[in-house]
């Protein structure tokens, strides 16, 4: 499974991608306007230049048109650039036209198996279904990403399950099982996916006993 970190943030995306683990970058306009008044376009720029991966870049538009016109813009940025799509009847014809221009996709906002199939028809490289989002609504996240890992694998479908909305350390343990592709996550979890308390305890131990052994370190 592949790690994307989702942010927008460049120190956390250069941490990040010193320990090794990322492969990737999800951005959105929630977590751009967090980083202020910033050139998107600039922006991304830098983030394509720390990262080799693929960088997911949304556009704003709602027509199929102006999210041509914002995606063909920020595919010049980098080859790197993934166009982020929301899951709309005016997102997946944009997908289908970016496809066929040989511009990758993300489709984003994606809540049910039948909205995954419908962006793996129109072409799309990446499905985000996002469950957290479902979970807060009581609903089982998880369970959506192996209905799609499913179907997909059903018809051998190119599109790769990128799970989204990632609130902790266990949603990434769970999609692995359930076989998504990718997982995107916030720096913040990913710093939580090192941590237990019996390391930290085993660590503390085995300096004591060191220290006690009056050996030079």
């Amino acid at each position: 499974m592949k790690f994307f970190i989702d942010t927008a943030n460049l120190d956390e995306i250069k941490e990040a991608n010193e320990l090794g683990l990322i492969d990737g970058v999800t951005t959105n306009p929630s977590l751009v306007a967090k980083e202020g008044d910033v050139d998107f376009k600039e922006h991304l720029a830098k983030i394509c230049e720390v990262v080799n991966g693929d960088v997911s870049a949304e556009v704003t538009a709602l027509d199929p048109e102006g999210m041509l016109r914002e995606g063909r813009e920020y595919a010049k940025v980098a080859p790197n650039v993934v166009v982020k799509c929301t899951m709309t009847l005016d997102g997946l014809k944009a997908t289908r036209r970016f496809r066929d221009e040989g511009t990758k996709v993300n489709v984003t906002l994606c809540f049910s198996a039948a909205q995954a199939i419908l962006a793996a028809k129109a072409g799309a490289n990446y499905i985000s279904p996002f469950i957290g989002r479902l979970d807060d609504v009581a609903t089982d996240g998880v369970q959506l990403i192996r209905d799609i890992v499913q179907i997909y694998d059903n018809y051998d479908w190119e599109t790769e399950v990128l799970a989204a909305s990632i609130r902790h350390p266990m949603h990434i343990v769970d999609c692995a099982l359930a076989g998504a592709d990718v997982a995107t996550i916030p720096f913040k979890v990913i710093q939580q996916l090192v941590k237990h308390p019996l390391t930290d305890k085993g660590l503390e131990a085995f300096l004591s006993d060191w220290k006690k052994s009056g050996r030079e370190s």
